[in-house]
């Protein structure tokens, strides 16, 4: 039997991990350099990026870095051909930025809804065919997006970004029969609560912190480094026959009916 252990080697392939700066992405950009990937970060903070990109040289790994505006199809369309031109192929591509603007629908602007819409869904889609196109032409590759366990939970204030994350897993299974016969697989990773610089003001309300917790089987937050496992995952060997789906990193969240209430614990 082969080493299975290569299966997760990304050694000689190529990444760009768009949404870089921070969080799941800037986690998502450091464990595939982490795993032998060369890595190109791109985030609208071309700072940000630069600051992941030096991680991972500083790590002993090959990254750089470039801005890039995730809601702006001509952005992405030069960050694919900076890409292209660096590494010559791009074997994985992966898109993590997305905006929440927390009201009601009856409180939801034209504003409001454009500038969630065209970073949620319009900019996953200018990803999708920016990045799809040569992965099609090489006859492989994986692309993953971000979607949420708010695709499938819901709360007051969260309709329109949770109607986005649900979008995106419908665009990776379209997308998945659109590009599967060139050997190109689409996926997506759902996360629940991880602990991130976006997040860290949760902290500052105990009691709102503790309750997010509890919706997890754990009852605990994620950290962003377990989220970009997943991450690993789909972009590697050991998921080359995993297309079109969306895998939960939700500690538990859509397992159980909301927060645990009376025995808890048993043994």
């Amino acid at each position: 039997m082969a080493d299975v252990r290569k299966l997760f080697d990304l050694t000689g392939k190529s990444a760009v991990i768009l949404g870089a700066a921070t969080g799941i992405g800037r986690a998502s950009a450091r464990t595939l350099g982490g795993l032998g990937a060369r890595v190109l970060c791109a985030d609208i903070s071309a700072d940000g990026a630069e600051e992941t990109a030096r991680a991972i040289r500083d790590d002993g790994g090959a990254a750089h870095a470039r801005g890039c505006d995730a809601s702006s199809r001509p952005d992405v369309e030069r960050l694919r051909d900076a890409a292209a031109a660096e590494f010559g192929r791009i074997d994985i591509a992966v898109t993590t930025p997305g905006l929440n603007i927390r009201k009601t629908l009856f409180d939801y602007s034209e504003e409001d809804l454009d500038r969630v819409l065209n970073l949620n869904i319009k900019g996953t889609i200018y990803f999708f065919q920016a990045f799809g196109k040569p992965m099609v032409a090489q006859r492989s590759g994986s692309l993953i997006a971000c979607s949420s366990v708010r695709a499938t939970t819901i709360e007051p204030g969260l309709a329109v970004y949770g109607s986005t994350k649900a979008a995106i897993g419908l665009l990776v299974k379209g997308f998945a029969s659109e590009v599967g016969h060139a050997g190109v697989r689409v996926n997506a990773i759902a996360p629940s609560i991880a602990e991130t610089a976006l997040t860290e003001p949760f902290k500052q309300r105990p009691a709102l912190y503790e309750l997010y917790a509890r919706h997890t089987v754990f009852n605990r937050w994620s950290k962003a480094e377990e989220v970009a496992g997943a991450v690993a995952f789909l972009a590697s060997d050991a998921a080359s026959y995993v297309s079109g789906s969306t895998l939960m990193v939700d500690g538990g969240w859509t397992a159980i009916d909301g927060p645990p209430t009376g025995l808890t614990q048993l043994g």
